[in-house]
């Protein structure tokens, strides 16, 4: 009798302990930029991803366990990440990492990620460099930098525009940007009349004569958002108006409309993703996260949500969170994520999808491109 009581307590001390391990989250490392230059994309990003881990847990958990969100604020320094996903693996004992935002951060700490042995997804990042390293364990969400303006420039040639002037500050983003924008334009005919890098937002107006002087038919601006709102400011002050002018980040922001009310009518703008898109989810995932936070998502909420979709898709069909099996899985899987088609070379960069395009059309944001998720028209010339 008493060997039958000891017994029965050890099969459940034993179904207690399985029960308690059964349970332990399934841990997700990541860094954002929290605070300094980056900060709205970070915040942003990591919002989109805690309401997906939100969304998972409420739904019954991933493999039967709870997921947790182990994050960091960067600070916008690569440096700092860097050292911060390293305590994310060596202290935290995440099991799986999502990258940053940027692709100069993404560099520093995926360069981590390899040394680990940890698969990495980056979000916000689309440096071609991130995946020329042959680091096994990358792979991107974002479209590569190289590609990364293509229907804006395919758009552009489509309503008859024939010379362009191309405009960024030097950095890893633009570095691969700049060649496959030159490469694209020279494909669809677009003459290239300025090629013009600056330091900082106070080159802007030097910027600003130089094109004057080259009257192209669309300036394309590759700035942050503080560059790109002094670019704006800048034209308007020297009664430069192109017939389209088109950021590849700035014009995404919700923010790029409120620092310059009245001044982005017609303005476009290179996005992964825009509320209004017609993709299955989008409306409802838009209504719940303005439910959720209080404001409208955007691009860099759904890199957010969408990494976390794609992770939790990588980990279900590997059915384990072992590091080999879901790395397998993000590089040969395809997946409809919130953001579009998910698929990526042998590399590991993004294959599946191509940026949209969008305008600022009475005091809002349209996705004008591609024709069949599209909202409004593309208004050519601009007003």
């Amino acid at each position: 009798m008493i060997r039958r009581l000891l017994l029965t307590l050890c099969t459940l001390a034993l179904g207690l302990a399985a029960g308690a391990h059964a349970a332990e989250p399934i841990r997700i490392g990541t860094t954002q930029s929290l605070t300094g230059e980056f900060q709205e994309f970070g915040t942003n990003q990591l919002r989109g991803l805690q309401m997906w881990a939100g969304d998972v847990n409420s739904r019954g958990k991933l493999l039967g366990r709870p997921v947790e969100i182990v994050h960091y604020d960067d600070g916008s320094d690569p440096a700092r990440s860097a050292e911060l996903y390293r305590k994310l693996i060596e202290q935290d004992r995440v099991d799986l990492l999502v990258g940053p935002y940027s692709s100069d951060i993404t560099m520093a700490a995926s360069k981590v990620a390899q040394e680990h042995g940890f698969p990495m997804l980056t979000l916000g990042a689309s440096a071609d460099q991130i995946w020329a390293r042959g680091y096994e364990n990358i792979v991107g969400l974002d479209v590569p930098s190289t590609r990364y303006m293509d229907g804006a420039l395919r758009a552009a040639a489509d309503q008859g525009a024939r010379t362009l002037a191309l405009v960024y500050e030097e950095n890893d983003f633009t570095r691969d940007v700049v060649p496959g924008v030159l490469s694209k334009a020279q494909e669809l005919g677009l003459q290239v009349v300025l090629n013009s890098p600056t330091s900082s937002a106070a080159d802007i107006p030097g910027q600003v004569k130089r094109r004057a002087a080259a009257n192209a038919d669309v300036i394309m601006s590759l700035h942050y958002l503080e560059e790109g709102v002094a670019l704006v400011r800048a034209l308007k002050q020297a009664q430069v108006k192109p017939d389209m002018l088109v950021f590849g980040v700035a014009a995404s922001l919700a923010e790029f409309g409120q620092q310059l009310p009245g001044d982005v009518e017609g303005i476009t703008g290179v996005t992964q993703w825009l509320r209004g898109v017609r993709l299955p989810g989008a409306q409802d995932f838009a209504y719940r996260y303005r439910k959720l936070y209080g404001y409208n998502p955007g691009a860099y909420d759904v890199l957010g949500y969408s990494g976390g979709q794609v992770m939790e898709a990588a980990v279900r069909l590997a059915g384990t969170t072992d590091r080999a099996a879901v790395r397998e899985q993000l590089h040969t899987m395809t997946f409809s994520s919130l953001l579009g088609i998910y698929q990526v070379d042998a590399d590991g960069r993004q294959v599946g999808k191509e940026n949209y395009l969008l305008q600022w059309q009475g005091k809002d944001r349209r996705l004008v491109k591609p024709d069949k998720l599209a909202q409004s028209k593309l208004i050519y010339p601009m007003p």
